[in-house]
């Protein structure tokens, strides 16, 4: 299964920490990671195997949001900053309705990522 992390500057730190709490859960279900660019180089320092795209402003939400759409990532982990105003805010809308649109969940925090990766593991 392929799953998408991408993480806004000030939630980088909280994915690789979320990552590393849940590396058995991952390694368990045999998941596949893509990543934007900088939260993917963030995760592979922490030892996490990824595939990154672009920088979300450069174009990897919308590389995400492509794979999305044609069945690849089945399921996006998106921590975002609500306290930050982020220029490529029309690319995460993107995202978002891209993921409604083909019934992809997304999760934009910790607590709806850990339910979802629970969900999962059950599922296995």
């Amino acid at each position: 299964m392929e799953i998408a992390i991408i993480a806004h500057d000030g939630k980088k730190a909280d994915m690789v920490q979320f990552l590393n709490k849940n590396t058995a859960i991952l390694q368990h279900i045999k998941i596949k990671l893509i990543a934007t660019g900088t939260t993917g180089g963030k995760a592979e320092k922490a030892g996490f195997k990824v595939k990154k795209m672009l920088s979300g402003p450069m174009g990897g939400d919308a590389q995400i949001a492509a794979r999305v759409a044609e069945g690849k990532t089945k399921m996006v982990l998106f921590f975002k900053d609500p306290l930050a105003s982020h220029a490529h805010e029309v690319d995460i809308n993107m995202l978002l309705r891209v993921c409604d649109v083909h019934n992809v969940p997304i999760a934009t925090n910790e607590a709806t990522a850990q339910l979802l990766l629970k969900a999962i593991e059950l599922q296995s």
